[in-house]
């Protein structure tokens, strides 16, 4: 995949997720993420308002996420935080879908589970802004993965995504290759957890990722400074 600079950062969700970054971490984080051209950051709840407010006129998202780490919160209660989030300024919702209703078969109620957050997000934002389902792969074979990857499709998913970061592992290239292969190009894929790197956010963007989330975001286009895009 030929890629250049601004393409990189567009396609990394620069991710603050850590449950001890506060006010003062959150602000200073941002502040350094706010001109990098990344697709949106992904921070946690609480510190919505603030990115709101820092990334103002930039063309950066703001990203939050609903039912993480676990998956396992009540729809209502998902679709509740999502409204929440949207009405504080997200434009993306990173929701985890019910892994132990999927593994336990009942795919139909993970489906509603996720057209439920989906409905309201399209509501809220008059269809502009964007579902991405993480599946916690981890947790799943390949045929489970590619299972997955059609619910969350079928339940109108922007975007699947591999991992919370806080699950048994992150990202694989199977994963990714398997999750792109089943959705084609009906949504987008993303790929996140344990992505620190330059060389492993290439390889993930070659094996059919469209999104990157990672905390290492600075670092990786750093990267590429240093490599001179080779």
């Amino acid at each position: 995949m030929d890629i250049t600079r601004a393409t990189l950062a567009a396609s990394i969700d620069q991710t603050l997720l850590k449950p001890v970054a506060g006010f003062g971490a959150g602000a200073e984080w941002l502040a350094a993420s706010a001109n990098a051209g990344f697709a949106a950051v992904c921070i946690s709840p609480f510190l919505v308002p603030l990115a709101s407010q820092i990334l103002a006129g930039t063309s950066t998202k703001v990203c939050s996420v609903v039912a993480f780490p676990l998956g396992y919160s009540l729809t209502e209660t998902k679709a509740d935080e999502a409204r929440a989030l949207i009405g504080l300024g997200c434009q993306e919702i990173d929701m985890v879908m019910n892994i132990a209703a999927f593994l336990e078969g009942e795919t139909r109620f993970v489906q509603e589970d996720i057209a439920a957050v989906v409905a309201t997000v399209t509501e809220e934002t008059h269809g502009a802004g964007i579902v991405k389902v993480i599946l916690e792969t981890g947790y799943l074979t390949p045929e489970q993965v590619a299972e997955a990857s059609r619910t969350a499709l079928a339940a109108g998913a922007d975007y699947v995504k591999t991992s919370t970061g806080f699950g048994p592992r992150g990202a694989s290239i199977e994963d990714v290759r398997i999750m792109r292969e089943t959705v084609g190009e009906r949504s987008g894929v993303k790929a996140a957890g344990g992505i620190r790197d330059l060389a492993t956010a290439r390889a993930m963007l070659d094996a059919g990722a469209s999104r990157i989330g990672t905390s290492s975001g600075l670092e990786i286009l750093a990267a590429w400074d240093a490599e001179g895009g080779v």
